[in-house]
């Protein structure tokens, strides 16, 4: 595994994680859920590691909401800042994106394939639902959000969302609550409402209603959607929740809807099977093989 630095358009340079090399003919550029990155989150490193041994490269693409608290280099400035989930913008989603997908094309990778788990799927549909460009063969998601509805699910959301309103009119908004957002993020009084008032990941309105699906109907390559069986964020019929949405693609019938047996929402001692499936939906997706090894139920 490498380090990489992958400068944005404000300036920012995103640290992300590369495992395999451009030897490689095609790259999995997955997107990390809130708070997850690759040094914490076994299930990013077990992917990235098993796909570099089936030739194939992988970047772990650390957007700016994955570590709680990190010194990044500015270059707009030429200073290092302190940046992360405590202080994110949403409305740069499609920026952080953008920029691990462009990377990966200047490495001269001849197939991209774009993936996310948790929050990590809703920043992919949001740019794929809204790219000019092609650069993307084929996308995968995992355990996608729906926010609105986790809104209601999350433990002393009401009581941070008053803190936060209460501290911004009293000019606080730059201060840290003093508790956890959703019990696992410090967050800053504006980043709390900035995360609430995010319209451009609300792009899963399948339980809550609350949102847009346009984006989902705009992505032009095919692709899979995984879930595991208890996925707590998902309803009372996580498989339901993923078909709805890929019915609210343009191609249905060219995607996959895999639900894993027994799988939570982060796949929780699921790892390793976790990456096989996504290796074995990018060899099913760019047919390199005639059919699954493993895991997919459809």
């Amino acid at each position: 595994m490498e380090i990489i630095k992958v400068r944005t358009l404000r300036g920012l340079e995103l640290k992300g994680a590369m495992f395999g090399d451009t030897n490689c003919d095609a790259v999995l550029v997955m997107l990390t859920g809130i708070c997850s990155n690759v040094f914490q989150n076994e299930l990013l490193y077990s992917t990235g590691k098993l796909l570099s041994q089936n030739g194939i490269a992988c970047i772990i693409a650390h957007a700016h909401d994955s570590f709680s608290c990190l010194a990044y280099t500015d270059f707009s400035t030429g200073k290092q800042k302190h940046a992360g989930t405590f202080n994110d913008d949403f409305k740069l989603v499609y920026e952080d994106v953008e920029s691990y997908v462009k990377y990966a094309k200047e490495l001269g990778f001849k197939k991209i394939i774009l993936g996310g788990h948790s929050l990590g799927s809703n920043k992919i549909i949001h740019y794929l639902g809204n790219t000019p460009d092609d650069f993307v063969d084929y996308f995968i998601v995992s355990s996608p959000v729906d926010l609105m509805y986790w809104w209601q699910v999350m433990p002393d959301i009401d009581k941070c969302f008053d803190m936060a309103k209460s501290w911004i009119e009293d000019g606080r908004g730059d201060d840290i609550l003093p508790f956890l957002f959703g019990g696992f993020s410090p967050m800053t009084a504006n980043t709390v409402l900035g995360f609430y008032n995010a319209d451009n990941l609300k792009n899963c309105p399948v339980l809550s209603g609350e949102g847009e699906t346009q984006s989902l109907y705009n992505i032009k390559p095919n692709g899979s959607f995984i879930i595991g069986s208890r996925d707590s964020v998902t309803g009372e019929s996580p498989k339901r929740f993923m078909e709805t949405l890929n019915s609210l693609t343009r191609n249905p019938e060219g995607n996959r809807v895999i639900e894993v047996q027994g799988a939570s929402h982060i796949f929780y001692g699921m790892h390793d099977e976790y990456a096989q499936l996504i290796l074995d939906c990018i060899d099913l997706g760019l047919n390199r093989i005639p059919e699954a090894k493993s895991l997919i139920n459809e």
